[in-house]
């Protein structure tokens, strides 16, 4: 790994499925970190059925990729059905959370200003 580098556990200079690099628990929220700066977090994340990211705020726009499965997405009073494929922006200083409706993973991109 180069002393420089900002992209981490995953492979590099090869195809890789963002799907596969993460795997579900029974019982468990499992996340794995790509990237932490403080202005910018690359998350992969894979829920149980049943299992939840509580209501919160962050300073910084998120931006979640759906790679499997279905989540409840609450945004401020508004909720979301999110399935494979969909992207929802959660805006900067508004409250949200997920509940994983089925085994539920996602790729979580989150900007902050600087």
């Amino acid at each position: 790994m180069s002393r420089n580098q900002l992209i981490k556990n995953m492979p590099l200079s090869q195809a890789t499925k963002m799907v596969d690099l993460i795997d579900y628990h029974e019982g468990q929220v499992v996340s794995r970190t790509i990237s932490q700066r403080d202005d910018l977090s690359i998350t992969l994340f894979a829920f149980d059925k049943g299992e939840a990211i509580s209501t919160h705020s962050s300073p910084g726009d998120a931006l979640v990729h759906v790679l499997d499965g279905k989540a409840e997405i609450t945004i401020g009073e508004e909720k979301i059905i999110a399935t494979e494929g969909d992207v929802v922006v959660m805006p900067a200083n508004i409250p949200h959370g997920l509940d994983a409706i089925e085994k539920f993973k996602m790729f979580l991109v989150v900007v902050k200003p600087n």
